[in-house]
């Protein structure tokens, strides 16, 4: 497996720089200050792609604020998406809270719209995405971002918490995969 680690890092494009991301996630913070200012909102980080992008708007972040995570993958290590799993869920009640989503990227939507539902379901007043990536896709999406860092073209990516196969989510970049659908 390594090997394989190894070869897809080697041949991937540079799609953003290190700099490139750290200035799309400081204009991020920016909006979601000025935007969400005096709300007392709950940072629900998914897991595991969102860990990077929430960690690095978390510093950036001035308003007070409380966090959680959540759970709801479609993809499970593949390189292809399946049926939803359910992982974890807030701890946090999330009745009468403004809650912000914070994932790696926007690709279908499917997983994100899941998530937001839920929220909606558990009483929470208003519900914000927050993605450090929207993908350029060709067909309607079931939801869209309100925060989004870059869009990308769509090609299956990793770094900034995205992965190939459980690796490289902690590449220095936002990287293209060569020859992976």
């Amino acid at each position: 497996m390594l090997n394989e680690i190894q070869h897809i890092q080697a041949t991937a494009d540079l799609l953003y720089s290190e700099a490139e991301v750290e200035a799309a996630l400081d204009n991020m913070a920016t909006a979601i200050n000025t935007k969400l200012a005096g709300s007392n909102p709950l940072i629900l980080c998914v897991l595991n792609g969102g860990i990077v992008a929430a960690g690095k708007l978390l510093t950036r972040l001035t308003i007070p604020l409380t966090i959680d995570s959540i759970n709801a993958s479609r993809y499970q290590n593949q390189t292809s998406g399946s049926v939803i799993e359910w992982v974890l869920k807030p701890a946090t009640p999330l009745k009468d809270r403004t809650v912000i989503i914070i994932d790696d990227i926007l690709d279908v939507g499917i997983t994100l719209a899941a998530i937001k539902n839920y929220c909606l379901e558990q009483g929470a007043t208003a519900v914000y995405c927050a993605v450090l990536l929207d993908k350029l896709i060709d067909q309607e999406k079931p939801i869209s971002a309100d925060f989004v860092g870059l869009q990308v073209e769509n090609r299956y990516l990793f770094g900034y918490g995205m992965d190939y196969k459980g690796y490289l989510r902690n590449a220095p970049g936002i990287y293209a995969c060569n020859g992976v659908g």
